[in-house]
């Protein structure tokens, strides 16, 4: 079905600066995370997941043994998760994901980028009704059909597998996230995953190019560069 997700390891930064960024986000996910579950990544999937893909994205271990150590102090700061919708140019529609210690800082600075790109934030609600909720894993395997039959088989409830180059991409709602992955590794034995996380996937995406596309990627930037911004979705195609 060619859905459009977003593989995150263009995220990995070029400069020491954006580098030091990058850790900071996957730092403060990986503390929350730890801290609202298990801090042992063998009991927690969805931790195991997290420290997975910051180790992908180049993480230092010491920023991730860092996180973990003060989940497990118990006290630190106290994150709320924060989401925020609204629209770019020619109607393309973005989600932005938070996590943040001042949840009105963070609304202000969100506003201020959409603002400064000529773009709209919308109320909760006005585009992720245009996404889906799913989490989406891309591993090698000889085809789609023989990753279906195995989620089947685990009564997996599977939105969409897709085989392309040597690789399936399986989309399945976020809430079936520890039992796909659960079925495959009882089908394929020790699978190492180069997409593995729960995205907002857009049901429909928007061409950009020109000033439109220029505008789009500012404000991109801008969300990316704040620090209360875990991640950003969006329907956009530059």
């Amino acid at each position: 079905m060619g859905r459009a997700y977003q593989n995150r390891k263009d995220s990995i930064a070029k400069t020491s600066d954006k580098k030091a960024k990058v850790y900071s986000k996957y730092g403060r996910e990986i503390y929350v995370c730890a801290k609202s579950g298990d801090p042992d990544p063998d009991l927690n999937a969805t931790l195991k997941a997290l420290i997975d893909r910051a180790r992908r994205d180049q993480v230092p271990t010491h920023v991730i043994d860092r996180a973990l150590d003060k989940a497990k102090g118990g006290g630190g700061e106290d994150f709320a998760s924060a989401r925020y919708e609204g629209y770019g140019p020619n109607g393309s529609m973005v989600i932005v994901e938070c996590l943040t210690d001042n949840p009105t800082r963070t609304f202000n600075e969100v506003r201020t980028a959409f603002n400064k790109a000529h773009a709209k934030l919308g109320n909760a609600g006005s585009v992720a009704h245009m996404f889906d909720h799913c989490a989406i894993f891309v591993f090698a395997a000889e085809s789609d059909d023989v990753v279906l039959e195995a989620l089947l088989m685990a009564d997996v409830d599977v939105m969409d597998v897709e085989h392309d180059d040597g690789k399936a991409t399986v989309f399945v709602k976020d809430t079936e996230y520890g039992k796909a992955k659960k079925a495959m590794a009882e089908a394929f034995g020790e699978v190492e995953f180069e997409v593995d996380e729960i995205q907002f996937v857009p049901q429909n995406t928007t061409a950009l190019s020109g000033d439109d596309a220029e505008q789009f990627t500012k404000l991109v930037d801008a969300l990316e560069d704040l620090d209360d911004v875990q991640k950003v979705w969006h329907s956009a195609e530059v």
